[in-house]
This record gives structure tokens, C-alpha cells and sequence, in this order.
């Protein structure tokens, strides 16, 4: 996949939609969503580069380390990986959207995004955005009622690709019989018995 295929994607319905109800999971929903830092300190180098700035923060009791900053709360490594494949020249809007593209595309999910199948995405990108319902990682995560709402309300809809099926013709009612004559002669119609025989 190419930068431009990206791009492409990104022209999708249902791609921008998904990529918006991520958002509302990572806490970046806001204008500076796409300056956000882990725990919700902004970063401020002109979109340069990924911040690569450690913040530990305590999350049900837990503390949490985590480089993860932008709109999709790209840790650094995987942003670093991200501009090797890619080349992205620098941390802009642009080039995250992107970037959010490729890992779902990463996670095999590209086609059931774009196809409306939600619920199989979000299960394939669980283990890439915590946020996400069924994440294992223990942090706080959006109910899946709530992510298919998000969707929704962002303009999403649902198995855009499938035909629907054709319905099934009626069921013709049985063909007429004709009644078919009794094969007993009734007890009306019988003759009567005969006389007994005088002695």
C-alpha cells in the first residue's frame, strides 16, 4: 500500500467515520486533538516530528508510562515505524490520518471499514487502539453501543457492499383436486333390508 492509497482511502465515507469515532476513544475529538499528548498535555513543534516525550500518568490506580501523542495517540516506535514504510515527512494532520489508515490496513481491517462491517473492524484493531471494545490492555475502553452510535452520528453506515438478497418468489397454492367419489355408499342411500321369509 502506498501513500496514495492512503489518501484514497481517506475520501471514504465510512473510513472518516471510524476514524472519528477513534478519536472520541483516544480523547482527541477537541480542535487540538491532533496536538495531544498522552494524559492530555499539548505538544507544540509545528507538527515537526512525533513528540517522543514519556508521560507517566495513574489510571485506575496503575501508573502508565506512554509516548503516545497525535488525534490516534501514535506511540513513538510505531510512528517511527510507520514513517520507514511510508515516508512521512513530518507529524501534520494530514500524515496522521494517514498513518491511522495504515495500521488499520496493518490490522487486515481496511476492507471491512470501507465495507461497513464496524464490529469486525473494531475487533481486528483492538490490540492497536486501547480505547477500543474488547482491547485487552486493560484501559479504559468505549462500550461497543456507544462506538456503533459515534459511527453513526460521524456519517458511517453499515455492509455498504453486500447486495441485498432477492426475495423469495411466492408459493404458488396447490393446484385444485377434484374430489374424488366416496368409496362407501352411505347409510342414506343403502337399500332397505328385505323382508324376512314367511313360514
Amino acid at each position: 500500500m502506498t501513500r496514495d492509497d492512503l489518501a484514497k482511502a481517506l475520501t471514504n465515507g465510512n473510513v472518516q467515520a471510524f476514524l472519528r469515532m477513534l478519536r472520541y476513544g483516544e480523547g482527541t475529538t477537541k480542535e487540538d486533538g491532533y496536538r495531544t499528548m498522552f494524559g492530555g498535555e499539548l505538544f507544540d513543534n509545528n507538527f515537526s516530528d512525533h513528540p517522543k516525550r514519556p508521560i507517566t500518568k495513574t489510571l485506575g490506580g496503575v501508573p502508565i508510562t506512554s509516548t503516545a501523542a497525535g488525534a490516534y495517540q501514535f506511540l513513538s516506535r510505531t510512528w517511527a515505524g510507520l514513517v520507514k514504510a511510508y515516508g512521512f515527512p513530518d507529524f501534520s494532520p494530514t500524515c496522521q490520518d494517514q498513518g491511522a489508515v495504515a495500521l488499520i490496513a496493518g490490522r487486515g481491517a481496511l476492507a471491512d471499514v470501507i465495507e461497513g462491517r464496524l464490529q469486525v473492524a473494531i475487533t481486528k484493531c483492538g490490540k492497536e487502539w486501547a480505547s477500543l471494545p474488547g482491547s485487552p490492555y486493560g484501559q479504559p475502553t468505549v462500550t461497543m453501543t456507544k462506538a456503533r452510535e459515534l459511527y453513526i452520528a460521524a456519517g458511517g453506515r453499515f455492509e455498504v457492499g453486500m447486495a441485498k438478497p432477492e426475495p423469495a418468489p411466492p408459493i404458488a397454492p396447490p393446484p385444485e383436486v377434484p374430489e374424488a367419489p366416496p368409496t362407501y355408499i352411505p347409510i342414506a342411500d343403502m337399500p332397505p333390508p328385505p323382508e324376512p321369509s314367511k313360514p
